[in-house]
């Protein structure tokens, strides 16, 4: 009896190898495809590197859980980005408080490339930092509005149902967004 059950255990990994290995290059693929946007997004919403790596790896594991979803790459792309923003959005809601670290901290891994010039570098580090500075200066629903809205690109009712509140809400806590950032804005150029 156990030769039949060695037998046809051997058949089923020839038949299954092919089949298991594609899912494996199709895994690794809608990885290495979206791995830097996810983190970058997740980034932007809680503020703070060690987290957003955390909580990036964490997004992709519950993603490939349910890997039949990753058939349609554009599709799977978006339905990565919802699981990411609800991620970050479920981690503040956890800790309460959000703790913020250098951009500058980002600047050599994620974003230099080999052609860029130190000059470049420098002035994208700086254009990183100002940035920050004024997402710093916005509470968590306020920078993930926006970051959704403006950065991201959602409509104000994807917004509204990933932060789990009114269209109207989320209208509001753009437009504090945006002018507690122009605000920024102006006190930087005086």
């Amino acid at each position: 009896m156990s030769a039949l059950a060695e037998r046809l255990d051997s058949l089923m990994s020839e038949a299954l190898h092919p089949v298991l290995e594609e899912s494996a290059e199709r895994r690794n693929r809608f990885i290495s495809e979206n791995l830097r946007r996810v983190f970058i997004q997740i980034y932007r919403i809680v503020g703070n590197v060690d987290d957003a790596q955390d909580l990036t790896q964490e997004a992709f594991i519950k993603a490939l859980q349910r890997e039949d979803q990753l058939k349609d790459a554009q599709k799977a792309a978006h339905w990565l980005s919802r699981i990411a923003t609800n991620t970050a959005i479920d981690f503040l809601r956890r800790h309460g408080r959000v703790s913020f670290c250098d951009v500058d901290e980002l600047a050599e891994p994620l974003c230099s490339p080999a052609s860029e010039s130190p000059e470049q570098v420098l002035l994208r580090s700086e254009r990183q930092a100002y940035l920050e500075g004024g997402l710093q200066r916005l509470t968590e629903r306020e920078r993930a509005a926006l970051v959704l809205r403006d950065l991201e690109g959602l409509p104000a009712e994807e917004v509204a149902r990933r932060l789990n509140c009114s269209k109207a809400t989320v209208r509001s806590h753009i437009a504090n967004a945006r002018i507690k950032f122009r605000r920024y804005m102006e006190r930087r150029q005086v």
